[in-house]
């Protein structure tokens, strides 16, 4: 157990770097960037299991929250939670995670607002397109994590800002190139990662059991 927080905290300190790496401006939001963080936080639970997985995330925020004197606002607390759901979608191969994006749809047509751009929300079927794939492609599982944490995150924004469905259909084209990058980037991470995992467990003493690898990522050894 010694080991397995000493990895976490070591997960999450990393994680907290990660969110000061910016990749790209939030559409719609003129003081929220997209970071490396977006790539790195959604594998924590395919490591560690799901549960394990929220927690390293929430300590990642909470470290970053702490050392930024906790300045947290609405919009940022919205784009937290859109990436715990991220967490448990690549972690699980099981149904219930589909049940995020259908909620989600369901509460974007629910909004006056956005029913009027509903097929913007079509976009979040393809977390249920993906799932058959999610044991056997590392890119398949990662689109249907960032197409949850946006079905997640589309819901909670028209709701809590009423954005008009003018913006929404504006963004359709916008979508698929943004979560295309972050699909590219949630696999190269997780690779990457797991080969350094595994490396760490070859090399030196310091040896992982509580991290689930996968076979296909790991350092050959003779």
């Amino acid at each position: 157990m010694r080991k397995k927080i000493l990895f976490i905290v070591l997960f999450a300190l990393v994680g907290f770097g990660a969110m000061k790496v910016p990749f790209s401006q939030l559409v719609g939001a003129e003081n929220l960037r997209f970071s490396l963080f977006d790539f790195y936080g959604p594998i924590a639970g395919a490591f560690v299991g799901s549960v394990w997985g929220l927690v390293t995330v929430g300590l990642m925020q909470l470290i970053n929250w702490t050392f930024a004197g906790f300045p947290v606002d609405t919009g940022t607390i919205l784009r937290f939670f859109p990436v715990l759901f991220g967490v448990l979608y690549f972690a699980k191969h099981q149904k219930w995670t589909l049940a995020i994006p259908v909620l989600a749809m369901i509460a974007f047509w629910a909004h006056p607002e956005s029913r009027a751009a509903w097929y913007f929300a079509l976009y979040w079927t393809i977390p249920l397109i993906m799932y058959p794939f999610h044991k056997k492609f590392i890119f398949a599982r990662a689109l249907g994590t960032t197409f949850t944490q946006h079905a997640v995150g589309g819901a909670l924004w028209v709701w809590v800002f009423n954005m008009k469905a003018a913006l929404w259909i504006g963004l359709i084209p916008v979508v698929w190139k943004e979560r295309m990058l972050m699909a590219i980037g949630i696999t190269i991470t997780y690779i990457v990662f797991n080969y350094l995992f595994s490396l760490v467990q070859v090399k030196t003493s310091f040896k992982l059991p509580f991290v689930t690898l996968h076979p296909r990522f790991v350092v050959r050894t003779k």
